[in-house]
């Protein structure tokens, strides 16, 4: 639940003083994407802004940030809310950004945010105020790419006590941030006369301010303190030259020394309210028990003591954060039983007005474990789905026997690391959980822990997948399978999107073995091809065609791309469904069928029920530039990278690593070299980072074609040297084939020069087999208008040599009904009716060459 006075631009006190220097360097940033306001606490961050957005004749959409806006769905349904104080209506269809807290959301989510701001009309300003509370990785990342693609007539300004946790550097050398420091937000000297002067009934000497002012260095909060205790001081000097030491020192000493001149009762409500982040008198009155809490609240505001007015009606406070701070820390340390009390009445406040989330928290300080576990048990099945971060910190923050009995509770943190990545850390915790829940067997139901166990299996499954353990992997499957024959409900968990899903995309980028890997992929997939609602065999469906492709087995690849293609299943998982099409274009255009590639995938992310719809639109449309590429169309391909958003000054993400090599080959296509050279230096760094071994062969292979483009043949051998001795022992081939005859050239003239050289190591054969699989290709493009596939010209040849089709059966080991397939498609691409006409065929084509 948002609270409508996070929303609402703070009050100006009447008495503030005016600052006409600071209200300039606030202006400015109307000519910038953002306005970073950073300085420790008591500098007036807030102020300054509330009174500058006051005074602005533009609209200003505020958010005051807590704690509990530390969360993607929180902290973005915030900022829709806040921008529809502005603009009714804003984001209403696009609100399904907000389901899942997930990093892989992240473009594809501020892509469709920022296309509602293109929509508003004029200048617009969008405020963050105490922005340091937000740590969470997701949201920092989002907030660096919406300033990355900003428009131009909105303008972000954040306060925050610390520097971003987002580089700003290229913002910075574009001139687009508008920084403004500590340095920025002192008061001069000038301005403190002003101060003492109007703001206050003292009457102090030019010299004293002077020296008040040195001793806090110009900060704002430091001054406001001292006028507080100074008025209550009967030697005004004597206190003065107390002020010393460091800001966070002074403010210690000051707040307490006021703190103890306050009557008892006003000390005990401010120890109990501080517990909470905002607050009325009924939330006040219920912490405290005392029934003049709004006397309590306007009194405070009537000394001045660091109480802020939230709304303009004075219903709604909160403290300034120094005073909550020490009021927090002196209550925790000095009066803990008031502490543990008061933030069990504000839970109890909060559970009964419906603020589970608040309760949550306020449970979880007051040590009543039980409770909090209860309302999360309660609040578990929405919060996985959107709100996971805020989950995990709760569950780490309650001590693990208090939600022992509470198996799910472990299985969601489980899944959880997995979707973080921190798959080690997930295998040896899931492990442990298998021990308590075995041990918990005799008092769950039978089917309730077959679900339980089987989930857990298959969780331990995918992460050993993940960590290259295959045995391990079949292992914990075969366990799964024990338990849940019909699958892991975990199955169908983030099945609409189309990000988060790069960690599975095929064992080629994880393993060198390829081999133990078809061994591996084959097993699972005719364990699991007769079931209906299995659509995790996607994942293997799409690893094995891929695998298939690689050695070149395209007919085999085709075979089994069209059985995935006709499972039902795998059509409600975007993400498997979106790459079994990319794997079926990518096959039907090395077999020579580029038509039915294009229309592969002009269909392909038609009514797709995705909030990823952009992302996958952009993974497409890359696809269908590199297939204008291979028709000689570089303007066209061109055309696309204009249009994509995407620049080789980007810093490349693991996410858009294909992306990024298809654009090296148009910018290398359109003589754009060295661009695609800087580019290819990126990428390589990342790919040796993240150690994906089929990317890493793929950029290696392309990094040399540009550089032999380039006219620098010594570095486009080594290169390519690396590449070929990457992918000799899994046996690629089809990564050198598509980069057509170019490559072809290369791989000869590097033959050529290593044996006149005689160098060590070169993989020779290797390299010869992938020149037969090159040259074969072309003779039989040459020979037929539409290309055979490997297995097509082994049977082809294996008839010109005479055998009958159950002797070429035998010798290829496939199926007289395959031999057959096979035949009936050499006939037809042929263009022939019968095998004495295809044999003719061949020897016509041999005495012309």
């Amino acid at each position: 639940m948002i609270s409508s006075t996070s929303l609402l631009i703070p009050p100006v006190r009447k008495s503030l003083v005016s600052r006409p220097r600071l209200t300039r360097r606030l202006e400015e940033g109307m000519g910038t994407k953002l306005t970073l306001l950073s300085a420790q606490a008591g500098y007036g961050k807030t102020t300054a802004l509330s009174e500058w957005a006051r005074q602005c004749q533009h609209p200003v959409a505020w958010i005051s940030l807590d704690k509990y806006d530390n969360d993607w769905s929180a902290f973005w349904s915030c900022v829709f809310a806040s921008i529809r104080e502005k603009v009714p209506r804003f984001g209403e269809s696009i609100e399904y950004i907000l389901e899942q807290a997930s990093a892989a959301s992240i473009d594809s989510a501020i892509s469709a945010f920022l296309n509602e701001l293109n929509s508003i009309k004029g200048d617009f300003v969008l405020i963050l105020d105490d922005y340091h509370v937000i740590e969470n990785a997701p949201v920092n990342e989002s907030i660096r790419y919406m300033l990355a693609h900003l428009p131009t007539h909105v303008h972000l300004y954040i306060a925050s006590r610390t520097e971003l946790l987002f580089p700003t550097t290229r913002l910075l050398a574009k001139g687009e941030i508008n920084v403004i420091r500590v340095e920025d937000m002192r008061f001069e000297l000038e301005e403190g006369y002003v101060f003492f002067k109007e703001t206050t009934d003292l009457s102090l000497t030019e010299k004293q301010v002077a020296e008040l002012f040195h001793q806090t260095e110009g900060w704002v909060s430091g001054l406001q303190l001292a006028a507080i205790s100074l008025k209550r001081s009967g030697n005004i000097a004597d206190s003065i030259s107390q002020f010393n030491g460091r800001q966070r020192h002074i403010s210690d000493y000051l707040l307490e020394e006021v703190f103890e001149h306050l009557p008892v009762s006003l000390r005990e409500f401010l120890l109990a309210t501080s517990v909470l982040n905002r607050m009325n008198w009924e939330m006040c009155l219920a912490v405290t028990g005392k029934s003049d809490s709004q006397e309590q609240l306007e009194q405070l505001e009537q000394l001045n003591l660091f109480i802020v007015p939230l709304d303009d009606q004075r219903n709604w406070f909160r403290y300034h954060h120094l005073l909550s701070e020490f009021l927090q820390q002196l209550s925790a340390r000095e009066h803990t039983e008031l502490w543990r009390q008061s933030h069990q009445r504000a839970a109890v406040w909060h559970e009964n007005e419906g603020l589970n989330e608040e309760a949550v928290e306020h449970y979880i300080k007051a040590q009543q474990s039980d409770d909090a576990v209860r309302l999360i048990d309660r609040l578990l099945p929405d919060l996985m789905l959107s709100k996971g971060s805020v989950l995990v910190r709760w569950i780490t923050s309650l001590p693990e026997s208090s939600y022992e009995h509470m198996p799910t509770f472990e299985l969601f943190y489980i899944s959880n690391l997995l979707m973080e990545g921190e798959w080690r850390q997930g295998l040896h915790r899931a492990e442990q959980a298998e021990k308590r829940f075995v041990a918990m067997r005799e008092y769950i139901p039978e089917p309730a822990f077959n679900q339980l166990i089987g989930n857990l299996y298959y969780l331990c499954g995918i992460f050993s997948y993940l960590q290259q353990d295959l045995p391990l992997t079949s292992k914990y499957f075969e366990l799964s399978e024990l338990y849940l024959p019909e699958a892991s409900s975990f199955q169908k968990i983030s099945s609409k999107r189309y990000q988060g899903h790069e960690g599975f995309m095929d064992l080629l980028s994880l393993s060198n073995n390829l081999h133990e890997v078809e061994l591996f992929l084959l097993k699972w997939i005719k364990t699991w091809e007769k079931k209906k609602n299995y659509p995790f065999v996607g994942y293997h469906y799409l690893s094995y065609c891929l695998l298939l492709y690689e050695w070149n087995r395209l007919e085999e690849a085709e075979l089994y791309l069209e059985q995935a293609i006709n499972r039902e299943d795998l059509r409600t998982n975007v993400w498997i469904w979106i790459h079994i099409g990319l794997a079926s274009s990518l096959v039907q255009r090395a077999t020579g069928k580029e038509s039915q590639a294009i229309e592969w995938l002009n269909d392909l992310g038609s009514n797709v029920d995705s909030p990823d719809q952009q992302a996958i639109w952009k993974r497409i449309k890359a696809e269908q530039a590199q297939l204008l590429l291979s028709q000689g169309l570089p303007q066209q391909a061109y055309d696309w990278l204009e249009q994509s958003g995407m620049s080789h000054v980007d810093e490349v993400t693991p996410r858009y690593f294909e992306e990024y090599l298809i654009m090296v080959r148009i910018l290398a296509a359109n003589k754009r070299i060295e661009d695609a050279k800087r580019l290819l230096e990126q990428l390589d760094r990342l790919a040796e980072k993240e150690n994906r071994l089929r990317g890493r062969i793929k950029l290696k292979i392309l990094q040399s074609a540009v550089l032999w483009q380039s006219d620098c043949p010594k570095e486009a051998f080594a290169s390519l040297e690396i590449a070929l001795r990457l992918s000799e022992p899994p046996g690629y081939i089809r990564s050198f084939l598509d980069e057509g005859p170019l490559m072809a050239e290369m791989l000869s003239q590097l033959v050529s020069e290593q044996q006149e050289a005689a160098k060590p190591g070169m993989p020779l054969k290797y390299i010869q087999q992938i020149l037969e699989a090159a040259n074969s290709s072309q003779s039989y493009k040459l020979l037929s208008n539409e290309a055979l596939t490997e297995q097509e010209e082994k049977v082809l040849v294996l008839l010109t040599e005479g055998l009958i089709y159950k002797e070429i059966a035998v010798r290829l080991g496939i199926t007289l009904d395959t031999v057959k397939f096979h035949m009936k498609n050499v006939y037809r691409k042929l263009g022939v009716s019968n095998r004495t006409q295809a044999i003719q065929r061949v020897k016509q084509h041999r005495n012309v060459d």
